[in-house]
């Protein structure tokens, strides 16, 4: 880099920390005015939207307050609004927003098929971007070295596409991180840290859906470099990271040696490097990411879910005092929260973007079902999150439940609980963040860690289903410890759900079944889902699994004679 592109990128650094700081103030300082920006936000948003299609057929030139939007929009979901979707992807105009898509944002959906989520100039500006950069603000006012150079951020969510899907109509079909924001919606700025790393754009081919190799290579290439973030948003990602760092260490290694990439000359071959791995492998008997990068400063992805389980002891391969930062709680549709400080995992609603509804996570979400407002929460109490938002999903249910942990400025602060799906195969409608609790009070009750869960209905004893838990531990427990853990979750659940302490009792649930898997046993199926060709953004923990093929994968490695069935 010479003298005139260093300053300009000192001045891109400086300009963009502005920004990241200008738009959090922003978020923070509506807080106080939170009923208002609801307002507000509903107005421009029907005014903007009233003459689409959507628009003339719900009244919206009549909606002036929340509750006018109750009545005349029903609670829709993606395969409530997908006929308008498909029509506007085909080419046509004005159908669910005035101003047309530039892009679609892909999603994964229960079905397994790819949602098209539909994102306008409008919605960008309005919506995403003051929430998108104030995003970042907790992590780079606090360890400001990760802007010091391209190269000191592995962002694994990074993934862009010379040449990507489209819909009918020719746009870009693509995931959210696959997305050139300045170069489709004119902000210079918005480049994420780490996308300009030499890895940010793979200098050796690979084939668009082979992203095993495309993580291969960029970690070859960060394994050269002093990297002090993670960015792995999905905290999958990011537990991946550590067990990929050994399954490929010899080829890794040995293309530093040899200055090669995925066997191809890249650079000057490095022997003095290689040397330097190997002997720190030699001497912990191990590798982890704290030997290659000691340096290593924070992580950023989800920290709630499965995560909250896992991440005090995945940090421990990291490194000491490594921080964990909670990326936003939104989704591929939109906002719900951003944190604005370094809570663990609190987030404020971003009462700017979009209008904001609730449900409590018991009830069941249907088109005419009554929600609360943001005001009318309980800390503490699940939800499930409605939103309506100018680039054209109107009471939108997203399908995530969110938890109030507090209020900050008289607005919940909320984290991510798990998706709205439920088990129920006796009465017993069982949530995932429901489980998850009952998980973690198991582990603090016992003093084991669990590394990753899943579980799935099973025929039990005298023909009763009942729930069987493959888990992966760190550490071997005994078999006295896992019965004391399967009995003390059996109880946890029950406390969380009294619909499932009432299936106990009345013999309509047989009791929990625990299975010990190996240590890397959810770490291998992760990579064979992404081995299929899913992108890993998608490829998230998943707490029930009734797929059998999809159970048989995951267990086909379990430790014998542990535990139960």
């Amino acid at each position: 880099m010479n003298l005139s592109e260093e300053w300009a990128d000192r001045d891109r650094v400086r300009r963009y920390r502005q920004r990241v700081f200008d738009e959090r103030e922003g978020i923070s300082a509506v807080l106080p005015d939170a009923r208002e920006q609801q307002r507000q936000v509903l107005r421009e948003m029907v005014r903007h939207n009233a003459d689409t299609e959507y628009g003339r057929a719900h009244a919206f030139a009549s909606i002036r307050e929340p509750a006018d939007l109750r009545k005349a929009v029903p609670i829709n979901d993606y395969a409530a609004l997908s006929t308008y979707i498909e029509r506007m992807a085909a080419g046509e105009s004005g159908v669910l927003s005035a101003d047309d898509p530039a892009v679609y944002f892909t999603s994964s959906g229960t079905t397994g098929k790819h949602k098209k989520i539909p994102v306008t100039p409008t919605f960008m500006r309005r919506t995403f971007f003051p929430f998108y950069y104030a995003a970042w603000a907790p992590l780079i006012e606090h360890y400001p070295d990760v802007l010091a150079r391209p190269d000191a951020v592995l962002n694994l969510k990074h993934d862009p596409l010379a040449a990507p899907p489209t819909t009918a109509s020719g746009l870009p079909h693509v995931g959210a991180s696959q997305v050139d924001f300045g170069a489709r919606f004119g902000e210079p700025l918005s480049a994420e840290p780490g996308t300009g790393a030499p890895w940010g754009v793979l200098p050796v081919p690979v084939e668009p859906d082979d992203h095993l190799e495309k993580a291969y290579l960029r970690l070859r290439l960060a394994a050269a470099s002093d990297v002090r973030l993670v960015i792995g948003i999905n905290p999958a990602m990011v537990a991946a990271l550590p067990y990929q760092l050994r399954l490929w260490w010899p080829r890794l290694v040995r293309e530093i040696h040899d200055g090669t990439l995925g066997g191809v000359p890249h650079t000057a071959p490095d022997p003095a490097r290689a040397r330097e791995l190997e002997r720190l492998a030699e001497h912990f008997g191990t590798v982890r990411p704290a030997h290659v990068w000691p340096r290593m400063r924070a992580l950023f992805c989800w920290t709630t879910g499965m995560a909250s389980l896992y991440l005090p002891r995945l940090r421990e391969e990291f490194g000491t005092g490594v921080a964990t930062l909670p990326a936003p709680v939104a989704a591929s549709e939109g906002p719900v929260g951003v944190a604005l400080d370094r809570h663990e995992s609190a987030c404020s609603l971003t009462v700017g973007a979009s209008v904001y509804e609730f449900l409590d996570a018991d009830e069941d979400l249907t088109p005419e079902a009554a929600t609360l407002s943001w005001d009318e929460l309980e800390a503490g109490r699940d939800y499930h999150v409605v939103f309506s938002h100018i680039g054209g999903l109107y009471r939108y249910a997203v399908g995530d439940v969110v938890h109030v942990v507090d209020r900050v400025a008289g607005v919940p602060r909320v984290s991510y609980a798990g998706r709205a799906t439920r088990s129920s195969v006796a009465g017993e409608r069982l949530r995932e963040a429901q489980v998850l609790r009952a998980l973690s009070a198991a582990s603090g009750g016992t003093g084991l860690d669990v590394r990753n869960a899943a579980c799935r209905v099973v025929d039990g004893e005298g023909g009763r289903p009942s729930y069987a838990f493959a888990l992966a531990s760190y550490g071997a427990w005994s078999t006295a410890e896992t019965a004391r853990f399967a009995a003390l979750l059996d109880t946890a659940i029950g406390r969380e759900s009294r619909d499932y302490r009432a299936a106990r009792a009345e013999g309509r649930l047989g009791p929990v079944t625990v299975r010990l898997l190996d240590e890397e046993a959810f770490l291998r199926d992760w990579h064979a889902a992404v081995a299929t060709g899913i992108r890993p953004t998608q490829v998230k923990d998943r707490l029930f699994r009734q797929d059998r093929a999809l159970w048989e994968r995951l267990t086909g490695a379990a430790r014998p004679g542990r535990g139960g069935q």
